[in-house]
């Protein structure tokens, strides 16, 4: 009974692991701790510690009771596209990137995330090279990414 139990603990580990590392959790939280639900409100606000929750093993923060309480009520709605991971990044290399938290795009009612630092705006750069082919292009890197 106990190898059972010992492969049932592994197997219960590896799925929880697998499922965090499919998203960017800097600072601990996805969108490093920004409120998914401002962002479509077109703003980048800042969550609070009073106001998280966790979802598919991984937290979020949330600006107020009212954003948190939408969230929980459907959650599918709000997560970021590819993990939380730099969108442009995973379009183009299908590499995992880190963002800038204030730089973001609601397109066709989902989330998109960019890295935005020394000089480098990556989403200035997804609506250069063509956001729609690098879309179609992120959505199938991302699924050999979640795959391996």
């Amino acid at each position: 009974m106990k190898p059972f139990y010992l492969l049932f603990c592994i197997a219960i580990t590896s799925s929880v692991f697998a499922q965090k590392s499919q998203y960017n959790t800097n600072k601990g939280y996805v969108a490093e701790g920004y409120d998914l639900v401002s962002y479509f409100q077109q703003k980048a606000e800042k969550g609070d510690k009073k106001f998280t929750t966790s979802y598919d093993g991984v937290q979020f923060k949330f600006a107020s009771k009212a954003h948190l309480e939408a969230f929980q009520k459907a959650p599918e709605q709000y997560v970021p596209q590819y993990g939380g991971y730099c969108a442009y990044a995973i379009g183009l290399k299908g590499k995992k990137v880190g963002i800038n938290p204030k730089t973001f795009e609601i397109r066709e009612g989902k989330l998109y995330l960019f890295y935005n630092s020394w000089g480098t705006n990556t989403l200035d750069l997804w609506n250069e090279e063509g956001a729609e082919k690098l879309q179609k292009q992120a959505d199938i890197n991302w699924q050999k990414i979640i795959e391996d």
